[in-house]
């Protein structure tokens, strides 16, 4: 009897515990619950003592990557109105070029169609060393072509040939004689950076770019202030020079890609600010 007396007392005792057990839980368990604050509160806890310095960096912080997302989108939206532009460029009539005038300034006609008829000085002709055709090491010939009365000439650049060709000295075979018509797009002067002038110390027939203004000092004609990039033939190029094709890209680039991951940088912040605050506050 003794023995069921106790049984049922250690029973109820860990009937006891449990329960205790339940009870102490349940408040840790609803507290858990309750660390984040709630989402109305927010707005008034942004500007409390506690959080209002934090909340100006991060609008700060909101504002930069903003501005630097439609910084982006402006640069698209130049992209796009300069190819509008090059397009509309391209597109032109080819201009005459029979003399000195040029109808417009020599950076606003960049691509623009031309042609002229006239006949290359080969002994002035010089050679654009350091240029590769597919992969092919070379150089490009480039002779001034004299147009109207004959004081006045137009830098053509004639096309590529590879490197041994030049080390032979022998660049008559590549020359176009007499009377001639070319045809092509103007460039505009290969200038150094920042506006430095090219120190020509005499007469040189190798050079690294076509600086209008340098060539200028060692040939007897009067340069136009853009050279011509003479076109390819339409069928397939077989005879050297290998005319080129200048470089055109016509994409939007990576603007818009930049534009939204500066605005997701900003949302990032946002979110994740409002969440740190909410399960600091919460505690």
């Amino acid at each position: 009897m003794q023995f069921q007396v106790n049984s049922r007392r250690l029973g109820e005792q860990r009937c006891s515990i449990l329960s205790s057990m339940t009870t102490k839980q349940e408040p840790t368990e609803s507290k858990q619950k309750s660390r984040l604050l709630p989402l109305a509160q927010l707005p008034r806890m942004f500007v409390s003592r506690r959080w209002w310095w934090t909340t100006l960096l991060v609008l700060i912080g909101m504002g930069v990557t903003i501005r630097l997302g439609i910084w982006q989108l402006d640069r698209l939206q130049q992209r796009r109105a300069r190819n509008t532009e090059f397009v509309a460029q391209i597109n032109t009539a080819p201009l005459e070029l029979d003399g000195w005038y040029l109808p417009n300034a020599a950076e606003d006609l960049q691509d623009r169609p031309a042609r002229a008829e006239g006949s290359f000085d080969f002994s002035q002709q010089i050679v654009l060393v350091q240029q590769n055709y597919e992969g092919r090491p070379g150089v490009h010939l480039v002779a001034p072509f004299v147009v109207g009365d004959g004081d006045a000439a137009v830098l053509v650049d004639r096309g590529w040939i590879p490197a041994h060709e030049v080390e032979s000295g022998d660049l008559g075979p590549f020359n176009d004689a007499g009377q001639y018509t070319v045809a092509g797009s103007l460039q505009q002067s290969q200038i150094l950076s920042r506006g430095r002038e090219t120190i020509v110390d005499g007469p040189q027939e190798e050079w690294y770019r076509i600086d209008i203004d340098a060539i200028q000092q060692q040939v007897p004609y009067r340069l136009l202030p853009v050279y011509l990039l003479e076109e390819p033939p339409a069928e397939i190029q077989e005879q050297l020079p290998y005319r080129v094709i200048a470089d055109i890209d016509l994409t939007e680039g990576p603007h818009l890609g930049y534009a939204i991951q500066w605005f997701l940088f900003c949302l990032i912040l946002v979110v994740g600010y409002a969440q740190f605050v909410r399960m600091r506050s919460g505690k």
